[in-house]
């Protein structure tokens, strides 16, 4: 005897790689490690997702979106999907009970559970999550924000973009320049129109192909100019970008993209994609306060963020709330922008600089510095219209949301009120990688 034909069919729930930029958004949130990637694809395990559509919301393009209706014993492998360049078209109810057939009545019949399994966490502990505090929208007065004008299924499948700036913004030196090496560039659209905000990211597609003889997937990188510009009044943005030129064995490496990238020169073109990202995008409300948290290249969309609110106040027509930047990086030398930003006003600008590899002094994070100066984070923390914004590797991302729980516990807020007014109100926002 078979079982009823709907006990054995699943929605499941797959990644688009046509759309997908590949920015570990959504392998980075899933708490039941669901998502995981190899060089080309990001795919889900029907096994292992709980349906919790956590991943739903952050994803900057919509590619997470995707779903097929599947008998559950013939549900696409992680196997198959590392293998698509495309989504595979949806089965009909036909083929759908064509697949199903006797295999579902016997797993039935031998007492299997067709329902979709939901893991648990193996050691029975309550873990620390800290995405689940990461809001998915935008602060109530942020912009309205474009995305995917451009892309595998937009109109426009690319835009044309010609590089007028590079420059390298880390210091040099023997010591500074061998295993890394960061650049500010600068793209101008011309007469193509590409608005963006801050907080926004682009995608950009290096020529050429990979090992497989596919063409190279669209590498993200968030935007580092504010809406009107690296040069005010003109259609350009900025990026900062990243190489590591030695792995931790010596052993040289070159990033496709971050290679590409920081070689090109004034006058070379670029393809790119977007733009995308509809929540991590600042509070456009004159009284409102941003606190930014980030590591290395992640301070793109800071100063993004810092370079908008300080033309609006050389206008003389805006008065601002409170800006707070935490900033680390391995050593002074490897900490991008950091001449300009010793420029900025102190009035205007609270800078906390984290350095975890000085010789000499002790490793000391941006975490660390959250709990130093806790006294003037509390009042920001209870503030409708102050925004978080973390942005950096991974790694950082638990050790800031637990400091800034520790910084409201010990004045005696209750977390679990606090953090769940960030994450309704749009005022955390977690992009890791």
């Amino acid at each position: 005897m078979n079982a009823p034909t709907e006990a054995a069919v699943i929605k499941q729930h797959l990644i688009d790689p046509e759309i997908c930029i590949r920015c570990n958004t959504c392998e980075a949130i899933c708490p039941v490690g669901a998502i995981t990637h190899d060089s080309r694809n990001y795919v889900v395990d029907a096994d292992k997702c709980n349906w919790c559509n956590d991943c739903i919301s952050p994803c900057p393009t919509g590619s997470i979106d995707n779903y097929r209706t599947m008998p559950r014993i013939k549900a696409y492998s992680l196997a198959e999907q590392f293998t698509w360049d495309n989504l595979p078209a949806e089965l009909s109810a036909a083929e759908r009970a064509d697949l199903a057939g006797d295999e579902a009545g016997d797993e039935a019949e031998a007492g299997v559970d067709t329902a979709v399994p939901v893991p648990a966490d193996p050691s029975g502990q309550t873990v620390f999550n800290s995405a689940q505090y990461g809001a998915s929208l935008p602060p109530w007065s942020a912009a309205h924000a474009y995305t995917n004008l451009y892309g595998p299924k937009a109109a426009e499948n690319t835009v044309t973009a010609t590089v007028t700036g590079n420059v390298r913004v880390t210091e040099v030196g023997k010591q500074a320049g061998h295993d890394y090496d960061t650049h500010h560039i600068v793209l101008d659209f011309g007469s193509m129109p590409f608005p963006v905000l801050e907080g926004q990211s682009i995608g950009i597609i290096p020529p050429g192909v990979d090992a497989k003889g596919k063409p190279h997937h669209a590498r993200q990188y968030s935007i580092a100019s504010p809406r009107n510009g690296e040069r005010p009044g003109y259609n350009n943005l900025s990026l900062t970008i990243k190489r590591v030129l030695e792995d931790h064995q010596g052993q040289p490496v070159r990033g496709v993209a971050s290679n590409f990238m920081c070689d090109l020169q004034v006058g070379d073109k670029v393809e790119v994609i977007g733009p995308f990202g509809t929540s991590f995008l600042m509070p456009n409300h004159p009284r409102s306060s941003i606190v930014m948290i980030c590591t290395g290249t992640g301070s793109a969309p800071m100063r993004a963020m810092t370079e908008w609110r300080r033309r609006l106040r050389a206008s003389g027509k805006f008065e601002g709330g409170k800006l707070m930047l935490f900033f680390g990086a391995r050593t002074q030398e490897e900490l991008p922008y950091f001449g300009p930003l010793q420029n900025l006003p102190k009035d205007f600008i609270d800078i906390n600089f984290t350095f975890s590899r000085t010789p000499g002094q002790p490793k000391r994070y941006v975490q660390d510095a959250l709990r130093e100066r806790a006294a003037d984070l509390v009042p920001l923390l209870q503030d409708p219209n102050a925004c978080f914004y973390v942005c950096g590797l991974k790694a950082m991302e638990e050790g800031v949301v637990l400091a800034l729980r520790d910084v409201a516990t010990h004045a005696g807020l209750n977390w679990d009120t606090v953090g769940a007014a960030l994450k309704r109100e749009g005022r955390l926002h977690l992009e890791t990688y």
